[in-house]
């Protein structure tokens, strides 16, 4: 539970979805007043507030304790359930829109597909997008540290399926053949971070050590102060078929 050792500043530390991504789920016709939204693996709400915000209704599962607690201060009118998504007992055709964000990849496809497929009304939308933090083909001094720190660590690259590699994660969230692809995009983004803010945010990641955030930190510091992140944030969009 790396995140819940870290759920007093895992709000702060992860920046926000971009409007970008906002934007184009109202293009989608998403966030409609009234609609009943489930948000899986909902961490402290970095999609619960602005699927609230926008007048949906949210039912948030979250299986840290600690973090379920911050997102519920955070986020009084959602219901939040203290649970894996593999998990917990969902209604029958009780959501018009299910959300995966930055979170997928923590779960067993075998099992939450057809439970999230079960708990959406016809046709309902299945969304699941993740912020990708740094592009490999935007190079910058700040990066070229960071591979470096990575290297030094001489372990393999965690398993599962590359952050980066939409084409992979869509062909395994259809292939049970309980959703469709409607929509994939991509969104590009920028954020100017402090030593600071890339400690907490590298500390934030589960592949990094203390050490190592550190380590970043200390970059940031050497390279002037602040640097400029390049990211992207991919959004799937799925309907049940």
């Amino acid at each position: 539970m790396h995140f819940e050792a870290l759920a007093d500043i895992y709000s702060e530390a992860r920046p926000p979805y971009p409007p970008a991504l906002w934007n184009a789920l109202g293009g989608l016709g998403v966030l409609q007043p009234g609609r009943r939204a489930l948000d899986l693996g909902a961490g402290t709400g970095q999609a619960t507030g602005p699927l609230l915000a926008a007048g949906l209704t949210v039912t948030a599962v979250e299986p840290g304790c600690q973090l379920a607690a911050r997102l519920r201060s955070a986020n009084p009118e959602a219901a939040v359930i203290v649970e894996r998504a593999e998990d917990v007992e969902l209604p029958e055709n009780g959501f018009d829109v299910a959300v995966a964000a930055t979170s997928i990849h923590w779960m067993d496809l075998d099992v939450v597909l057809p439970k999230v497929h079960r708990a959406l009304t016809r046709r309902g939308i299945f969304l699941v997008w993740r912020n990708v933090f740094g592009v490999p083909d935007v190079r910058t001094p700040f990066r070229e540290r960071v591979a470096r720190i990575v290297q030094d660590r001489g372990a393999p690259p965690r398993p599962g399926i590359d952050a980066e590699d939409v084409a992979e994660l869509s062909a395994e969230l259809t292939r049970t053949a309980l959703f469709s692809v409607d929509v994939v995009r991509t969104f590009r983004w920028s954020i100017e971070l402090n030593d600071r803010q890339v400690f907490q945010l590298f500390s934030t990641f589960s592949d990094w050590s203390v050490e190592e955030a550190e380590r970043a930190a200390a970059a940031v510091r050497e390279l002037g102060g602040s640097v400029v992140e390049h990211y992207m944030t991919w959004l799937i969009a799925l309907t049940a078929t």
